[in-house]
Order: C-alpha cells, then structure tokens, then sequence
C-alpha cells in the first residue's frame, strides 16, 4: 500500500509545532521508540511500517509500507521500519510529590528528551517546562527520550507564577553554590535547570531558596560549564543518594 498525499502532507505538516497543536497528533519512528509508545497508554492514529515489522496494533490502523516509502516520510538518516503517528494526550495533572525537575527556556531538543529518560530513570515522576521550552512532542525529543515521553508527566506553565505559589524548596545549580556531595538534600523539592546559553533566569533565580554546585576536579579548571543534561544526570543521582 502506498502513502496518500494527505497522510504525506499530514506527516510533513507534523515537523512543525503549530501543526501538532492544531491537530493534536505528533511523530515517533524507529523500532524501539514506536514500540515503547504503542506499549503505553498513548493512542494510536497510524502506524506506517514494513511487512517484517510486527506489532498487535489493528490492521485498520496499520499502512503496509515499502522502505523506500518510509524513507520519504522519515527525519531520520536510517529509517528503520516504522514510523507512528500518535495523540497527544490531554494535560496531565499537579502531581506535587517527591522531586520534581523545572527546565527554564531549554532551547536543543535533544537536551530535552535526555532530561525526560533522566527523568524516567531517576523516579522523577514530574517535569515542568517554561512556556519558552521547547515542544516535548518535537521529533527529535521523541527521539531522544526513547519511550521515557510516555512514562513521565510534562505540563508547560508559566514559570515564574509556579515557583511563587510553590511551598517546596527549590533549588538551582550556580557556581557559588554550595558544593552538592557535601549538601543534604531533601526528597521533596524543585530542581531547576536554566537555558543552555544563559542558565537560570534572573527573574527565576530570585525565587530559589537554595544554590547548589557541581565542583570541577579538572586541573586546568578552565571548563566554563557542563551540558545541562549532564549536570541533570549528576544533581538527580545526588538528590536520590541523599535518601
């Protein structure tokens, strides 16, 4: 079966956020991906896929694709026999427990979809995001997330507002910070991390009750900063070690 050229125009459409808004659908390719969505609780549109790829999806919502089809409908440099289009799910509620991680203006999607699977990997059963974050149902955050998008709770708000109204501690990673492996840390709190180029805003950093640090043990000491998604991995396995 081929691709029609409104399911063509819909999977290229979907590349952009707008258009994912306004039909509420997004994009997942690759073997494991696909698999991981379509094992969660996310509902399937269309699954377009190659004869040797199996799945207990309904063939009503299966189109049987050769690899040169799914080249031409693929973002990736290797299509690798499925590409699935999928719901956006409804805004998921407050889930105000445990720790919970809060991403000021993160601008790379693939920064994006490691913080959500360090998320998913560390118990953070919460993820908040600026407005001015970029699209979790971004291809390339689909992509790097690798199935944690659907096992974590993303809610877009305005930032500011929901740290003023928060009673937790909150916490932000700041080179005059207090050295973090000699921090006690709670289990209930707000870890926030800031835009790639500019950190933490200052309007945000206002807020936060307390600054924490990760020490270089370089000899040079002339690494200016780490990749956000780094410095996430490392602040949740402190925050998780502490109890």
């Amino acid at each position: 079966m081929s691709i029609s050229k409104n399911q063509f125009k819909l999977i290229t459409s979907l590349s952009q956020k707008k258009y994912r808004q306004k039909h509420k659908l997004f994009i997942a390719e690759g073997i494991k991906v696909v698999q991981e969505i379509l094992n969660s609780s996310f509902e399937l549109e269309t699954l377009f896929c190659t004869d040797d790829f199996s799945s207990d999806v309904s063939e009503e919502k299966i189109v049987r694709v050769s690899e040169a089809d799914l080249k031409k409908i693929s973002n990736l440099k290797t299509p690798n026999k499925a590409l699935g289009i999928f719901k956006i799910p409804e805004n998921k509620r407050d889930v105000n427990k445990g720790l919970t991680v809060a991403l000021d203006a993160i601008n790379d999607p693939g920064n994006l979809g490691t913080i959500i699977r360090l998320c998913d990997w560390f118990g953070v059963s919460e993820l908040i995001c600026s407005t001015d974050t970029v699209d979790c149902y971004n291809q390339k955050v689909v992509q790097a997330s690798m199935g944690s998008l659907t096992r974590v709770s993303i809610r877009y708000v305005d930032l500011f507002k929901y740290l003023e109204e928060t009673p937790k501690p909150t916490f932000i990673a700041d080179m005059d910070g207090e050295n973090v492996y000699k921090t006690s840390l709670p289990e209930q709190g707000i870890l926030i991390m800031g835009n790639e180029a500019n950190g933490v805003s200052d309007e945000i950093k206002n807020l936060i009750t307390h600054k924490i640090s990760i020490p270089r043990f370089g000899e040079t000491q002339e690494t200016e900063s780490l990749n956000v998604a780094t410095a996430t991995a490392i602040l949740l396995s402190e925050f998780k070690r502490s109890y």
